[in-house]
């Protein structure tokens, strides 16, 4: 009986030993720090590992910028980051509702977690469901994840924390309600999803890619000098920017063109994807999900009003 019991113990032990991000915070500027996640799709072998998550070094302590897809990821976090700096967590900011970015709120009790007022309606109206659908796709790794709601409202201008001064630009593109921060003493910015880079861009809550593309000309105009894209490897020029608005115009393109031709979705999803987004990861599958998402709208768009 006794060694029925200690195997138990010994798999039970295993199986938590594999469910490891073994983050690697790199520092990329003074004080700044970057956790990359791949640019896969959420999976088990991940544990939903694909977003990118970082942290600023201030005299009063750390700031930090998304807590992850899971309360494990959230954990991790927190002891990575005291590992790296020494230093307390003093604050977290949220830049946009999506799970991969929220759901490790639960490692942060006791620190203030702030973010725009749509965020926090958006992630308490959908916030269950998204952490459902997470433990569907990520398995074990979700055990113990709940949804935490933000403390504090932020709005934008300046956020100035232990010496350290942020600028905070709200946006709408890709939620609604979208935080990108600059770090103005490194010229780093946290772009959060209104960039994806080198992996195609997701839409189920975009108000509209017309709205997306006018954000990209707000976000290039902010004084950067390094940019960390909610998804994708960190650049210090402007290529990200290219191909989002490249990625944008084509897509729109291609809705738009399909709605006036009284294109079936079928037929939209199907559509030949440009070489140019050849190394885009995820092109193909996003593309089906942005036409769900988004062609309705233009279908609607491109219909005469039978009343008139």
């Amino acid at each position: 009986m006794r060694w029925i019991l200690l195997l138990t113990c010994l798999l039970a032990n295993l199986a938590q030993a594999a469910l490891d991000y073994r983050l690697e915070p790199r520092q990329i500027a003074d004080g700044v720090w970057l956790v990359e996640g791949s640019t896969d799709n959420f999976a088990a072998d991940n544990g939903g590992n694909i977003v990118n998550v970082g942290f600023i070094e201030t005299a009063d302590g750390v700031v930090v910028i998304d807590t992850g897809p899971s309360r494990r990821y959230g954990e991790a976090l927190r002891q990575s980051i005291e590992k790296a700096t020494g230093k307390p967590v003093v604050r977290v900011l949220l830049t946009h509702h999506h799970p991969d970015h929220v759901l490790g709120n639960q490692a942060f009790a006791g620190v203030p977690i702030a973010a725009l007022p749509g965020t926090t309606k958006l992630l308490a109206e959908q916030g269950d469901a998204m952490a459902e659908n997470m433990y569907r796709l990520v398995g074990d790794w979700m055990r113990g994840t709940e949804v935490v709601l933000p403390t504090e409202e932020l709005h934008e201008g300046a956020l100035e924390i232990g010496g350290r001064r942020l600028q905070l630009l709200a946006l709408r593109g890709h939620t609604g309600a979208d935080l990108a921060i600059l770090d103005e003493r490194t010229g780093v910015l946290f772009a959060g999803d209104i960039l994806f880079y080198q992996r195609a861009l997701t839409t189920p809550n975009s108000p509209g890619l017309d709205v997306w593309l006018a954000d990209l000309d707000r976000l290039e105009a902010m004084p950067w000098k390094q940019i960390v894209p909610g998804h994708g490897p960190v650049t210090t020029d402007a290529a990200p920017f290219a191909q989002m608005r490249d990625y944008l115009g084509w897509l729109d393109g291609l809705l738009r063109q399909g709605a006036e031709q009284g294109a079936e979705m079928n037929e939209l999803i199907r559509a030949p994807i440009p070489e140019r987004f050849a190394q885009v990861n995820l092109s193909r599958y996003e593309l089906i999900r942005s036409v769900s998402h988004l062609y309705p709208s233009y279908e609607r768009s491109a219909m005469g009003r039978v009343d008139r």
